[in-house]
């Protein structure tokens, strides 16, 4: 594979172990399992960065209920029961109309595996920090700053999910108690910056993948665009925008200026350009995007790879058939311009095999046709409504996995972050405006440049550029409509408005029952 030819047997270790999928622990009471002891292992550079993998291969996990919920909880899609599939005891349908509770089919499958997967991380990251305190490694502090890098990360999904969460940094066997959403932001914002400093600004290519400067600058940015809501744990605005303007972060400093700041950071530091076309964002060879600023390392083999292509598409669209599983909602599709490059990511009409081209048919053997509406999320049929069909199939893909990458992070969100504040600082701003249609710029021929800036155009232009990259729910809840949204009524069986307290996930009943210290979110 291209990505893992490397010029060192550093780099080699690191760059494979990041697509394992390693064992970890879940639960911060118990001891993590690890076999890393002063006994045994860190004699040199090289298993000090086999470790450090297992930290990064949690990542992967962040692409399953994480994702799923920012984006099936949303505007941007569903998963229709389709027959006899898809139901999986409503649990689908309940994240779309957000109907959940602490113990429903959601809280037990969704919401504990955002838990786990994001405290798996945690827990990993802590066991290779204090590992790592007594030995002494060439570049130690700049390996410390990736697992601190990593571990605040894995918060930063916590917090954005169930607002505060314990902060643990240790391996002691304890139970915590929740903290404040609050100093879940300030410890999050703080090991950024601490480990911003002994991060390097680029890597070379044998390292694709690693944690840099970059990677900090991105997730601060988007921590201080979304400071009105990262930083209270109820009260959130519902049908109105909660602001980045007048919420003071590290040195009392407004967050809207602060995400401006770590904006520029990347815009300026030379690392990183927008992809000459839309799409070399997310093929097969992405890993080699100006773009990618903090992603998930994919690869063409058996359980390494990345299955989207099996979530979206129809049974007769790919080999192995896929899951025909998640769709675009109508009112999404149809808010693009038609002239929009971006639009070509979701597919619509008539059908083909994906990688033969061959023209493919549902299972009565009639055309498949994707339809743009889906008139029964409880009964649709096979080919109602869009797939978002942004990391098309790698031809070298091996079963359900492949190659293609997925930032979490690339330099378009930064372009749309940038704009946001400088429009919160002073709104209709002409240079929030210049920045908005430098990036618009490589999607149409001949250029469109809006004319004007407000929220409501921000918004969209976020739609447009990151549908299907799981920023969905994020926007929503910032601009206030998460809870307040409802679905087209042409659509039976969708969502109505929502109490505002959805706009946090409950903390599952399990893990209150697994630590009396945990406090449930107001409302649940």
């Amino acid at each position: 594979m291209k990505r893992l030819l490397v010029n060192t047997s550093i780099g080699a270790a690191l760059v494979t172990f990041l697509l394992l999928p390693l064992q970890g622990c879940t639960n911060l009471d118990e001891v993590p399992i690890s076999d890393i002891t002063k006994g045994n292992f860190f004699h040199n550079e090289a298993e000090v960065l086999a470790a450090l993998a297992g930290v990064y291969s949690q990542l992967r996990g962040t692409l399953d209920d994480y994702y799923n919920v920012s984006e099936i909880s949303t505007d941007e899609m569903v998963v229709p029961t389709r027959g006899q599939d898809w139901y999986d005891n409503g649990q689908w349908l309940e994240t779309h109309r957000q109907t959940w509770t602490a113990n429903s089919v959601f809280s037990l499958a969704f919401g504990n595996g955002i838990w786990n997967t994001a405290y798996a991380g945690v827990a990993r990251a802590n066991v290779f920090i204090e590992a790592l305190q007594n030995v002494t490694v060439p570049n130690k502090a700049s390996i410390v700053a990736e697992a601190r890098g990593l571990r605040a990360f894995y918060y930063y999904i916590l917090m954005d999910a169930f607002g505060g969460v314990p902060i643990v940094t240790t391996t002691d066997i304890v139970k915590n108690p929740r903290n404040t959403r609050r100093e879940v932001f300030d410890f999050i914002e703080s090991e950024l910056i601490a480990a911003r400093a002994d991060l390097p600004a680029t890597r070379p290519s044998s390292d694709n993948g690693r944690f840099t400067q970059g990677a900090a600058d991105a997730i601060l940015a988007n921590m201080y665009i979304n400071a009105g809501v990262f930083t209270k744990d109820a009260g959130i605005s519902t049908g109105a925008y909660n602001s980045c303007s007048g919420v003071q972060v590290s040195g009392g400093v407004d967050a809207c200026a602060a995400a401006i700041a770590s904006a520029d950071a990347i815009l300026n530091s030379g690392v990183y350009q927008l992809a000459d076309t839309f799409q070399q964002n997310f093929r097969a060879d992405n890993y080699a995007s100006p773009e990618n600023i903090f992603a998930v390392k994919f690869v063409d083999q058996a359980g390494l790879g990345l299955n989207f292509v099996m979530r979206a598409l129809h049974y007769s669209q790919f080999n192995p058939s896929p899951w025909n599983g998640f769709a675009t909602l109508a009112e999404a599709y149809n808010t693009f311009d038609p002239a929009d490059r971006r639009r070509q990511v979701i597919l619509i009409g008539q059908q083909y095999n994906v990688l033969t081209g061959d023209s493919a048919f549902d299972r009565a053997g009639n055309p498949l046709v994707f339809t743009d509406t889906i008139h029964d999320i409880t009964q649709a049929t096979e080919g109602e409504g869009p797939r978002v069909y942004k990391w098309p199939a790698s031809p070298a893909h091996v079963a359900q996995d492949n190659g293609n990458d997925f930032a979490w992070f690339r330099l378009g969100e930064i372009y749309l972050i940038k704009a946001e504040a400088l429009n919160e600082q002073s709104a209709g701003s002409a240079a929030a405006l210049v920045v908005l249609n430098t990036l618009r710029a490589r999607d149409f021929n001949p250029p469109q440049p809006l004319a004007v800036i407000d929220r409501s155009v921000i918004l969209n232009e976020r739609l447009f550029e990151l549908i299907g990259e799981g920023k969905r729910r994020q926007d929503l809840v910032r601009f206030g409509t998460y809870t307040t949204r409802a679905d087209d009524p042409s659509m039976a069986g969708g969502k109505v408005p929502t109490a505002d307290y959805y706009v946090l996930l409950p903390i599952p009943q399990t893990q209150l029952d697994a630590n009396p210290q945990l406090v449930q979110n107001s409302g649940y």
